[in-house]
């Protein structure tokens, strides 16, 4: 990290409901966790009495298997945060330039900063056309998929043709897959391009955001270069071990998507009765409240009990929140926080709607 952008950088804001009497929508993270997590972490903590393996053997084998690479491509980190941080000590130095989409995650922008470059913003539904000089003259690029906030998955071919592009220009291709598990979609760990390093989080997927569990994928001297780099004993024993177990659970994997499409759908119907809702292969959900008050709309939902994300902390959002998708239940408080449901259920009448015209007039 450069010392002086250390000094001058800043902290960003993220989801997240410490108060456990509120409903969290502002996470991103799976209300449920796999089968089995309490038993492999009460063995772990035993096994806590010594050092970790630093080889990580387990943790490594269950992170290919799961994304479809060689173990030794693995490179284990303490969450998706710590390996995008990793690919970025590597890669970046005082005075480069990296592509960041936006708006999203606002760790990349920071963290760019942190090693003294600076990000260069593209839209995100345009960063995958991105080419020749533009690609030349930046050290390294920033995707996220399923993007976040806006919830668009990439299209594989067409980001298969941007690694190829990136690795023409010696751009390094950064490929943020955090959400990437929600969908059925392949990982770009299987482009096995050099230039391509991917970053995972398991803790949003298998709902232990507290855990810390994380790896790096990447090829060649951009492998080689990580493994060198990251921390000795990366991950505490409970950590890999725990990981490795979620990692396996095929079918808990399985009942994940297909609830979180059929709750995203059916939230994203919903909602478009008061709201402007970005389509979204994420578990959450982009929505405009257009004319509305962003501010009132997050305090009135907490007044009822449900915490949702104020999105305006995004890069070029300014009526915007965001709201994470979870089981059916939860999802009807959400829906009845945003006046969208009654508390029994039935459609709401737009009293709630009109009480915030009023109040804006």
């Amino acid at each position: 990290m450069h010392p002086e952008s250390v000094r001058t950088g800043e902290r960003v804001p993220h989801g997240g409901e410490t108060n456990r009497d509120v409903l969290d929508f502002s996470a991103n993270t799976n209300p449920s966790t796999p089968g089995g997590v309490e038993e492999a972490y009460e063995v772990a903590l035993e096994r806590s009495r010594r050092y970790p393996d630093d080889d990580y053997p387990d943790y490594r084998a269950a992170a290919a298997e799961f994304v479809g690479c060689e173990p030794e491509r693995v490179i284990p980190t303490p969450g998706g945060l710590a390996a995008i941080r990793l690919a970025m000590e590597i890669t970046l130095e005082p005075g480069d330039d990296a592509l960041v989409l936006s708006p999203s995650f606002g760790e990349y922008a920071r963290e760019v900063r942190l090693q003294g470059a600076s990000p260069r913003f593209v839209p995100h539904d345009e960063i995958l056309a991105t080419e020749g000089s533009v690609l030349e003259d930046c050290a390294l690029a920033v995707i996220c998929t399923p993007n976040n906030p806006t919830g668009e998955a990439a299209d594989p071919e067409t980001l298969a043709a941007f690694a190829a592009r990136c690795s023409e220009a010696g751009t390094t291709l950064l490929v943020d897959e955090a959400f990437l598990g929600f969908t059925d979609l392949p990982s770009a760990a299987g482009l096995d391009d050099d230039c391509v390093i991917v970053a995972r989080s398991l803790t949003k997927l298998f709902g232990l955001p507290g855990l810390r569990a994380g790896f790096a994928v990447a090829s060649g001297d951009r492998r080689d270069a990580l493994e060198t780099a990251r921390r000795a004993w990366s991950l505490g024993t409970p950590a890999a071990r725990v990981g490795a177990h979620c990692l396996r659970r095929d079918e808990f994997v399985r009942e994940t998507r297909e609830r979180v499409a059929n709750e995203r759908d059916r939230l994203h119907t919903a909602l478009e009765r008061r709201f402007d809702v970005a389509p979204s292969d994420a578990p959450f959900l982009l929505v405009d409240v257009g004319d509305r008050d962003v501010d009132d709309v997050i305090v009135s939902a907490r007044e009822d009990g449900v915490a949702v994300r104020d999105a305006t902390t995004f890069r070029g959002l300014d009526s915007h929140v965001r709201v994470a998708v979870k089981d059916r239940e939860s999802n009807d408080r959400l829906l009845a926080a945003l006046g969208v449901l009654e508390a029994d259920g039935s459609e709401g009448d737009g009293t709630a709607e009109a009480a915030d015209d009023e109040t804006h007039e």
